[in-house]
């Protein structure tokens, strides 16, 4: 895989779990969650849909070559201001993975844009805390 392609397949990875909107060859849109998508042709999964004409959809699959573009109305996580801020925290402690969209505190500790997804304990509960002041702070 070239390295553009990786590039774009990442940039895409990082919008799973987060808001879009896909819109189709006969300019119809649909907005929704993105849970998914295939390498191969660029299909895409919605999970709580919308279409431009008000129809709802619980899970929405679409061909990717009905699709023109693909937007995200949400900016992503800085992961890397907060890996800065965990290691204000954490000195000499922290790890940041940009490839991988994680962060790994203490060796035992791993952090996405999610939150916590690995970890628990005392150092589990301040780097939550971190993390909560975190997004505050960039969404307010």
């Amino acid at each position: 895989m070239s390295l553009a392609s990786r590039r774009f397949t990442e940039e895409l990875s990082k919008l799973i779990g987060r808001s879009i909107t896909v819109v189709t060859v006969e300019g119809r849109s649909f907005s929704g969650r993105l849970e998914g998508f295939t390498l191969e042709n660029l299909d895409v999964c919605l999970s709580d849909a919308r279409s431009s004409d008000g129809g709802l959809f619980p899970k929405l699959f679409i061909r990717g070559g009905q699709i023109t573009h693909i937007y995200s109305s949400e900016k992503p996580l800085e992961l890397k201001a907060l890996a800065d801020r965990l290691e204000r925290v954490f000195p000499k402690m922290v790890k940041y993975y940009e490839d991988q969209g994680v962060i790994i505190v203490m060796n035992k500790v791993r952090v996405t844009e999610q939150g916590i997804v690995e970890g628990s304990g005392p150092i589990a509960e301040r780097v939550q805390k971190v993390y909560e002041e975190f997004i505050r702070e960039v969404s307010g």
